[in-house]
């Protein structure tokens, strides 16, 4: 006799642009603690390489990436979305134009890192979730202090031993873009 396969529910599929290794381990926390909330979600996050750090050309990546991925896996993206770091807006205001224009377009979501991945990451740490250091270096320097054994490119498991839903809700709670993208995937 043979056995009966139960059909699992299809689970939304959502695209999750990051810069860098250290966004990918963080998003990929998102992931499974989102997951383990509610299945009924999938978050495919995608390194934006080559992106350097230019906020069009890693829009214009993500948006490369969910088209070949839409086309040949046949499915749509029920969210879109990219990680990104504020410290490089400004630079170019035609360019800056340009990327905003692209990711409305394409109902891209922008999370804004303000000024950085590590400040945002920061920003996670009981009590540290009003502070804005003014740069890059200034956020790793001040996150250093807070979390001494922190590591650039940390992985999820290791990002998880101070960073949990409780620490990614506070951080919400001052970060507007990351907030929305959060409730949007029901994970606020």
């Amino acid at each position: 006799m043979r056995r009966r396969r139960t059909a699992r529910p299809q689970r939304r599929p959502v695209f999750l642009g990051c810069e860098g290794e250290s966004e990918r381990g963080y998003a990929t926390l998102i992931g499974r603690l989102r997951e383990q909330l509610r299945p009924d979600l999938h978050l495919d996050v995608k390194l934006l390489r080559p992106g350097g750090g230019d906020p069009l050309a890693l829009v214009q990546r993500a948006c490369e990436i969910i088209a070949r991925n839409e086309r040949n896996h046949d499915f749509r993206y029920t969210v879109r979305a990219i990680l990104l770091d504020s410290d490089k807006l400004g630079q170019t205001p035609t360019r800056d134009e340009n990327m905003i224009r692209i990711a409305e377009g394409e109902r891209l979501h922008l999370i804004w890192q303000e000024p950085s991945h590590e400040a945002l990451l920061l920003r996670h740490l009981d009590g540290c979730q009003t502070l804005r250091p003014p740069s890059a270096a200034a956020a790793l320097t001040e996150l250093l202090r807070r979390w001494p054994d922190y590591m650039k490119a940390s992985s999820a498991d290791r990002l998880s031993t101070r960073i949990g839903a409780q620490q990614i809700a506070a951080a919400a709670s001052v970060e507007t873009s990351l907030r929305e993208f959060l409730r949007t995937i029901g994970f606020l």
